[in-house]
């Protein structure tokens, strides 16, 4: 028998599909110690299944996935070095607070010592250029037809309109 997610994992789901961020998404919910516990919930078959599941729900934004990959591209990257750098001494409170949005990959050999693997710089600006280039610049929909109105605001009757 499968068992039903709770308010707080179904919120979890919700907001990780949103955001992509699994502490974010745990604080959002509700849950202590966020980070440990985001990270805990996505090893759970049933957690990844709900936010599939909200994920098909909701696709995502153009405004959404280009700040994504605004961040992938431009995003620092010292606290990554910082963890890299002193792992071992690092606190599970500390680890929370670190900004590891452009790590894609973390290993931890038996030999020793900790592997990260970033996501690719390039291929993010190539997405955000071909987004540009394709007309699907954030909120240029948007601009557009506010564009549009406040020209039809001020041809109607020859005036300008007062906002």
């Amino acid at each position: 028998m499968k068992k039903e997610l709770n308010k707080k994992e179904r919120l979890f789901c919700a907001q990780y599909a949103r955001t992509g961020d699994p502490r974010f998404s745990a604080a959002a919910a509700g849950y202590a110690a966020p980070g440990i516990t985001g990270f805990r919930l996505l090893a759970r078959d049933d957690i990844r299944e709900g936010i599939k599941n909200c994920s098909a729900q909701r696709p995502a934004l153009p405004d959404e996935v280009a700040a994504g990959y605004r961040r992938l591209a431009f995003g620092g990257i010292s606290d990554c070095v910082k963890l890299l750098r002193s792992f071992e001494q690092t606190g599970a409170d500390e680890i929370e607070a670190l900004d590891l949005f452009n790590i894609s990959e973390i290993k931890l050999p038996k030999s020793g010592g900790m592997e990260i693997k970033f996501f690719d710089r390039l291929k993010a600006l190539e997405k955000l250029e071909n987004s540009v280039q394709n007309g699907g610049a954030c909120g240029s929909a948007l601009l557009r037809a506010l564009g549009e109105g406040a020209e039809n605001l001020m041809h109607s009757d020859g005036e300008s309109a007062e906002i």
